[in-house]
């Protein structure tokens, strides 16, 4: 496994997702409520960037054909799922960490 350093905890504002990357593997990173959580970015229906979807709660809607996610788990109410990876952030270096495989 690896940790990559994606972004700083203000760059990702409550309600809102960014598609980041954890060396060359873009990731979906969204902030709700001060959690964080990150996903593959790649919608599996399509290959849509999820981390430029809107973001509904949880759930993210892909901007190409409507596919959603939650983003707490990678699932889908439409069958497939995405990738859900660990997140970590250090409060003294307000940096956000994503932990691949």
């Amino acid at each position: 496994m690896a940790e990559f350093i994606v972004a700083k905890i203000d760059e990702i504002p409550n309600g809102t997702g960014k598609v980041v990357f954890a060396g060359d593997k873009p990731i979906a990173l969204f902030n709700i409520n001060g959690t964080f959580y990150a996903i593959d970015n790649t919608c599996a229906h399509r290959g849509g960037p999820l981390g430029e979807g809107d973001l509904g709660g949880t759930i993210v809607t892909c901007p190409w054909h409507g596919w959603q996610f939650d983003v707490t788990t990678g699932v889908s109410p439409f069958g497939p799922t995405v990738e859900k990876y660990e997140v970590k952030l250090d409060s003294q270096t307000q940096e956000i960490k994503v932990v691949v495989p």
